[in-house]
């Protein structure tokens, strides 16, 4: 493999994203590239990238946004008297979804027992 096709995948990597998708995906980046999906593997492990990681914030696209968040924080600034606030976070380790795509339909799994 040559300089230039693991100079192309960097960049393609950092500087695009797929039409279809969220990120890249080996499979996806070997497509457009040319290279085979272990090639695309071994370029990002090389460089430590991992584009299927969200670094970076996402702010709501909900219209309603503002005011829900308005809300919540009122809850907390100055509560009502007989109010019981709860804060639940996310768990340890867990990444949060990416929601820019809409959520794909829950699909049975196979090779478990059904439950009576």
């Amino acid at each position: 493999m040559s300089d230039a096709a693991v100079e192309r995948v960097l960049i393609k990597t950092l500087e695009e994203m797929p039409r279809d998708a969220t990120h890249w995906s080996t499979r996806s980046m070997a497509a457009v590239s040319g290279l085979s999906h272990t090639s695309v593997r071994r370029i990002w492990s090389a460089f430590g990238l991992q584009p299927h990681r969200v670094e970076n914030f996402k702010l709501s696209n909900d219209p309603q946004f503002i005011e829900k968040v308005r809300s919540i924080v009122g809850l907390y600034l100055d509560p009502p008297e007989t109010a019981l606030v709860l804060c639940v976070d996310e768990k340890a380790q867990i990444q949060a979804l990416d929601r820019t795509q809409p959520n794909l339909p829950l699909v049975p799994r196979h090779g478990r027992a059904a439950h009576p």
